[in-house]
């Protein structure tokens, strides 16, 4: 970053500039995300609007971590939870992805998409906190055309949807506990963290660990 605009930044002159023109300046000294992150918490005191990234996916060492997860089922997900990659464990223990079309591999289209919903016990209370999740989600990363395409699907299809996504209600999926019914072990467990991907504001990790070594030994069953 150029000294001179650091320098003028720390100091205040002129008042604090707005996002937009230090987006501008970011741009014009050609400021990684986070030089650019840097820039707005020395002249805003925080960090600034999040910003989709132009790559698609995600890389080859990040699949590589999803993959040392043996045990654990693990996915990528976008602000829209459309999931991106996932490790076998959860293919599993959550869904096949393998075996879903690459347009379709969304949580909620998943949820009120019609199919089967007897693998989750508590499936209103899921719903609605994936539906606030996501509502928290895309407000920080931003609002896409994929963003209000699916919107329009699930409102023009389901309901149910509708009803929840009008309570307004927002959510954070950090932390808590997944119940799942599952058609080959029966009662499954597993606690879920969810972790930002650094410098990938658009994508979030999310792990389930078993609760019990009971419910490893059935991931593990699953798996062999």
């Amino acid at each position: 970053m150029s000294a001179t605009w650091y320098t003028w930044l720390e100091q205040g002159r002129g008042g604090a500039p707005s996002a937009d023109v230090l987006d501008r300046l970011a741009g014009a000294l050609a400021l990684n995300e986070a030089e650019r992150e840097h820039l707005f918490l020395i002249a805003q005191d925080r960090p600034p609007p999040a910003h989709r990234s132009s790559r698609p996916g995600l890389t080859a060492q990040l699949q590589r971590v999803l993959d040392a997860l043996a045990d654990s089922p693990a996915v990528v997900k976008t602000p829209e939870w459309t999931i991106l990659g996932w490790n076998r464990a959860a293919t599993v223990a959550l869904a096949d992805y393998n075996k879903i079309p690459d347009g379709e591999r969304n949580v909620l289209r998943m949820m009120f998409g019609g199919g089967p919903r007897d693998h989750l016990p508590d499936w209103r209370n899921v719903a609605r906190l994936m539906v606030g999740a996501v509502r928290r989600d895309i407000q920080r990363a931003g609002v896409t055309d994929e963003t209000h395409a699916l919107l329009d699907e699930l409102s023009a299809t389901s309901a149910e949807f509708r009803e929840i996504w009008a309570e307004q209600d927002v959510g954070a999926y950090g932390e808590g506990t997944k119940h799942l019914n599952h058609p080959l072990v029966g009662a499954l467990d597993l606690e879920y963290s969810t972790f930002d991907v650094d410098g990938r504001p658009d994508l979030a990790l999310v792990i389930f660990n078993p609760t019990s070594d009971a419910d490893r030994a059935k991931i593990r069953r699953l798996l062999a």
